[in-house]
């Protein structure tokens, strides 16, 4: 306790003298009071320039869980990069790479095997294929525990049980068994030979020996698991760095694996900050109470883009568009977006080019469909929604929604056209955005009421309970990423499968289903690209969630820090925290 409390007074104290110090940089001032608060920053803090041990990132977000495999929610994710390793991944160039295995299985290397399973009640045609992965021999738990196959078939239960709320249930359904070759060789007997096979992305280890007990009771496991009753048990972690310490809803410090046997993390301590309102995520930076601002769940990129009017001298300010679809989820159970003329209504009432460029300067494209213009899958040919309120005008009143002495519209029953609108509480950007969706809608004589929650309530509970009408955030997705969490009527969150699944929406379309499930088996590109195709006109014309804009992360870093690859996709630039160096 005493050294905590001595630490974060000293830490004030340095924060302080910086303060002090880069205001006299900014008015260039040369005065004896200058010239001594430098002297004095210089013996608080010897070798600072050079050293550098502690990195304290600032997010806007707080993750609800620590577990990998439960609440998709990219705060997790950022944190676990430094954490965890999953087998496979997309990197920065987007290829797929091992992490925790040792080669990716191939056709050609004879790792993966295709198999006919054209027999008993088995179309003809089906294919299989069994894959083969062995995991790092040096690959350890924190606490010292070897990573083997042990965990991997406790991981493969776990995914297999309806109740326990593991998020990506398909990937674990279409694994029929596993074999365990040895410690460390597996192979998985997959029903479906899909064009990325070799991507078990989502197949995020569980330690056996310390959540076997946890899983004593599957449908008391998301609450029961020790990520979220004991965060700081080293054994929870296999990657360069572990759980240290977690304040709930306010930072979680990294230390480093003393059992991890691959290039060392270049810091002694990462603390992750999260502060949930940007305004004072910017005060915390231009303070020093932080080193950066995570470009994931950071700013967003208006904020950036007038930080680095300000400040960008002080600061690296990387920008970095990507695979983050921001957009409008809909509770299509909510009788009012039940009726797609409404839902239409709802889009051609929104003047997005207008959104785009007053608040990013035209640097965040409107999205037309889910499918990013960047991403292998994207088709020019989907149609496009532009601003018409007259047509919306017309639709509601096809509709049945006619406006009323008082402005709003109201059905015949006399109910008002009303519903909430709700996003994560404290993000500038999302705020206005939802500001100028509530009067643009206005004009129509649509109520909308704002009601915003924390990062870790809207994500943890609220989105995958379906306790909401619409709510606005983003989809963050791999290359080529086959839709089916969020748009496959089989991945609609309920109490029967653990409120697993992303499709929080409860989207139900039998040809979304059939193509979905065609794409992922289709090994030609060009087939394949006419799905996506069709995949994207049916999205566009049901209108499941409202797309807005094709989202750019900005990253605000220091001068000294190098090594910050941002990935443009799902998987966070923490994955890499041994490649940051610190500029001597």
């Amino acid at each position: 306790m005493g050294t905590t409390g001595a630490f974060q007074e000293e830490g004030a104290y340095l924060a302080w003298l910086t303060s002090v110090f880069r205001e006299c940089v900014s008015h260039r001032s040369k005065s004896l009071r200058c010239l001594l608060f430098a002297v004095a920053l210089a013996l608080a803090s010897p070798g600072i320039a050079a050293e550098h041990e502690r990195l304290t990132i600032g997010t806007i977000q707080f993750p609800s869980t620590l577990n990998p495999n439960i609440d998709p929610m990219l705060a997790k994710s950022y944190v676990l990069g430094m954490a965890m390793r999953p087998f496979t991944v997309f990197d920065a160039e987007w290829k797929l790479v091992c992490l925790l295995c040792t080669k990716l299985p191939s056709i050609e290397n004879g790792l993966a095997v295709p198999v006919d399973l054209s027999q008993g009640d088995l179309p003809e045609g089906k294919r299989g294929i069994d894959l083969t992965y062995t995991i790092r021999p040096e690959a350890k738990w924190a606490d010292g525990v070897p990573v083997t196959t042990k965990d991997v078939l406790f991981t493969y239960e776990v995914g297999r049980h309806p109740l326990s709320g593991v998020g990506n249930a398909e990937l674990y359904r279409r694994v029929t068994s596993i074999d365990a070759k040895d410690d460390k060789t597996f192979t998985m007997h997959v029903d479906k030979l899909t064009f990325d096979y070799a991507a078990i992305n989502d197949f995020v280890l569980l330690p056996e020996h310390i959540e076997r007990a946890a899983f004593a009771d599957p449908a008391k496991y998301k609450i029961q698991s020790r990520y979220v009753t004991d965060p700081a048990n080293p054994g929870l972690y296999n990657g360069p760095y572990r759980v240290g310490e977690l304040a709930a809803g306010s930072h979680i410090t990294m230390v480093p694996n003393e059992h991890w046997a691959g290039p060392p993390g270049p810091f002694n301590a990462i603390t992750v900050r999260a502060v949930e309102n940007t305004a004072a995520l910017e005060a915390n930076l231009l303070s020093g109470a932080i080193d950066m601002i995570s470009g994931e769940v950071g700013f967003s990129l208006d904020e950036a883009l007038a930080f680095d009017k300000r400040h960008g001298k002080e600061y690296q300010v990387i920008y970095k568009p990507g695979l983050i679809f921001e957009h409008l989820d809909l509770n299509l159970d909510r009788p009012v977006f039940a009726d797609r003329r409404v839902r239409e209504a709802l889009i051609l009432g929104l003047d997005r080019d207008v959104i785009s460029k007053s608040l990013f300067g035209g640097r965040q494209p409107v999205a037309d469909t889910f499918v990013s213009p960047l991403d292998a899958g994207y088709s020019p040919d989907a149609p496009r929604y532009t601003y018409d309120p007259k047509r919306a005008a017309q639709l509601l009143e096809e509709a049945g929604w006619q406006v009323q002495g008082s402005g709003t519209r109201r059905n015949a029953s006399g109910q008002p056209l009303s519903f909430e609108l709700m996003t994560t509480a404290g993000n500038r950007t999302r705020e206005l955005v939802e500001q100028v969706l509530q009067s643009q809608w206005r004009k129509l004589g649509i109520d909308v009421r704002i009601k915003n929650e924390p990062a870790r309530v809207l994500f943890g509970e609220t989105v995958p309970h379906r306790n909401f009408d619409m709510a606005l955030y983003a989809w963050i997705s791999a290359p080529e990423n086959v839709p089916r969490s969020i748009l496959h009527s089989s991945e609609i969150p309920s109490a029967d499968n653990g409120y697993a699944g992303q499709n929080a929406g409860g989207y139900k379309n039998p040809e979304v289903d059939r193509l979905i499930d065609a794409l992922e088996v289709e090994l030609d590109p060009a087939k394949r690209k006419t799905m996506w195709a069709e995949l994207q006109r049916i999205y566009v014309t049901d209108l499941p969630s409202l797309p807005l804009y094709f989202r750019s992360d900005a990253y605000i870093l220091p001068q000294w820090l190098q090594g910050v690859r941002p990935t443009g996709n799902q998987y966070p630039t923490t994955l890499w925290i041994t490649g940051w160096t610190v500029r001597r």
